[in-house]
C-alpha cells in the first residue's frame, strides 16, 4: 500500500473540510450554474463575483 506524505495528508484534510462546508463545486453544480446563466460567460462571471464574498467573507472584506 502506498504511503502519503504529511503535506499530502494535510491537503486532504483541508479538502475534506472545504467539501463539508460546501465550498467544493462538483461538475453537476458547475453545469447547473452555467445553464442557469444561459451559458453566458459574463453572467457566470458576475454570479461568482456576487457569491464569492458570501462564501469567503474574511478574504473579501
Amino acid at each position: 500500500m502506498k504511503q502519503i506524505t504529511n503535506k499530502e495528508y494535510e491537503e486532504w484534510q483541508k479538502y475534506k473540510a472545504e467539501k463539508a462546508k460546501g465550498h467544493v463545486l462538483m461538475p453537476d453544480t458547475v453545469r447547473f450554474i452555467c445553464e442557469a446563466n444561459d451559458t453566458d460567460p459574463g453572467k457566470i462571471h458576475r454570479h461568482f463575483l456576487e457569491v464569492l464574498p458570501k462564501i469567503c467573507p474574511r478574504e473579501y472584506e
